[in-house]
């Protein structure tokens, strides 16, 4: 990710080279908990949702998920869960005019700089959640956002910089390699600094990196909330669906890539699809309850009729759920929670058996699309998981194994190469014989 802004912040550690620190296992060695809780960077991370994803459950958020924007089209943007809570933009950053003109931050607008290297993924992510009242965001941010609540921009950018449990979360799938390439990162720029180099050169263009911002509707504006610009950017207020607004924002920054390079991503974040898709089925499943006990009620021997009136079709699928279910974070509270629809309530009352029973089916038919798709997101978290767990396998020390296995291998070879050499050497005919 792009080094923190150049300008100067309070609590600014540009020099600071303090967590050069010796690791407490070996350095070919995969870095261990407590190298990671020890390290004062942050390391970068991808534009990946699932490393988003279980960033925010283990920050503890709850009912949110990140998912990629491929296109800004409006037949694609259409498709995105809602509410769309924020999107995240990450892209190669360019430096700005450090001297434009900036509005102060409101106080309804919670924003943090970035001051720190690399932690750019962690300030879009709070910058978004923590504007959002809707947001369930756990003990430790509740008690961090309202610790907070006072502080400047940049205090809160320190803030976030020193709170341990943000930093042992965002390095929690950080690979050795990562902590090394942060340390070097800042012992150069501190090296840099100290032989007063001046300007920008091509070379350091080729090597900037790349940035998170967020876009996040409040308070009925559309805001830009960048930690490397020192106030949030207010976008104007909101006019329809906010995502359109924020379009043109996003748009401009892609033109200025050539065409065919892909500098950017775009992550959304969502209402998790789980909160609607759990009290769907538990309202299915009541209603499904609701209907066969008044077709009990009506008709007792109703069964005998069902395959007869779906063309022979099988009417009850195997697994039928009638209530609550691990596998689909079912429980009963969910089921005694939930209301009856109006229709269902009207077909209780009533006595016309066949529309009961043709509705029956259609919830019947309902049902397993709300399982599969209960399925599919559960299992992304899973995938989420997965996919963070092989992101921290630090195969450092494997392949350093694996080197020096080629090396000892070469070093045998071409000994036995001389030796054999040698050996001909000695096997070859005397000339003066």
């Amino acid at each position: 990710m792009v080094e923190r802004s150049k300008r100067k912040r309070a609590g600014d550690k540009s020099n600071d080279t303090s967590h050069e620190k010796i690791f407490t296992s070996e350095p070919s060695a995969p870095a261990n908990a407590e190298d990671k809780r020890l390290w004062k960077g942050f390391c970068e991370i991808e534009s990946e949702p699932a490393f988003f994803n279980v960033m925010l459950r283990r920050f503890g958020v709850q009912g949110v998920k990140v998912q990629e924007v491929v296109s800004l089209d409006d037949e694609l943007l259409v498709f995105l869960p809602r509410p769309v809570y924020g999107l995240i933009f990450l892209f190669k950053w360019i430096e700005e005019d450090p001297d434009k003109q900036e509005q102060s931050c409101p106080e309804g607008v919670w924003f943090a700089n970035q001051t720190i290297n690399n932690a750019c993924a962690s300030v879009a992510l709070l910058n978004i959640v923590n504007n959002v009242p809707s947001i369930e965001l756990g003990d430790n941010l509740r008690t961090f956002k309202d610790f907070t609540s006072n502080f400047t921009p940049a205090l809160r950018g320190d803030a976030i910089a020193n709170f341990d449990f943000v930093k042992q979360v965002h390095n929690s799938f950080a690979r050795k390699m990562d902590l090394l390439n942060g340390d070097l990162l800042l012992k150069n720029e501190a090296t840099s600094k100290g032989k007063g180099k001046k300007g920008k050169t091509e070379e350091d263009e080729n090597e900037a990196g790349f940035h998170f911002i967020a876009f996040v509707p409040i308070e009925h504006q559309l805001w830009k909330l960048d930690g490397l610009e020192r106030q949030p950017v207010c976008l104007g207020p909101i006019a329809g669906d906010w995502l359109g607004q924020a379009k043109p924002e996003i748009e401009a920054r892609m033109a200025q890539y050539e065409e065919g390079q892909i500098e950017f991503a775009i992550l959304s974040l969502v209402r998790d699809p789980l909160l609607k898709l759990v009290p769907a089925l538990a309202e299915n499943i009541k209603s499904i309850a609701a209907l066969s006990a008044q077709l009990d009620r009506l008709k007792p021997d109703w069964q005998n009729f069902v395959t007869g009136l779906t063309n022979g079709d099988v009417a009850e699928p195997d697994g039928l759920l009638s209530g609550p279910d691990r596998a689909y974070e079912l429980t009963q509270e969910n089921i005694d929670r939930a209301k009856l629809p109006e229709k269902v309530v009207d077909l209780c009352l009533g006595d016309v058996v066949s529309d009961i029973m043709v509705h029956r089916q259609e919830l019947i038919t309902d049902q397993a699309e709300l399982r599969m798709s209960i399925k599919e997101e559960i299992q992304s978290n899973v995938s989420d998981e997965e996919r963070a767990a092989a992101r921290s396998c630090d195969y450092g020390a494997s392949m350093q194994s694996f080197v020096r296995k080629l090396r000892v291998k070469k070093q045998a070879e071409q000994a036995a190469k001389a030796a054999q050499a040698e050996q001909d050497e000695k096997d070859k005919p005397d000339e003066r014989a």
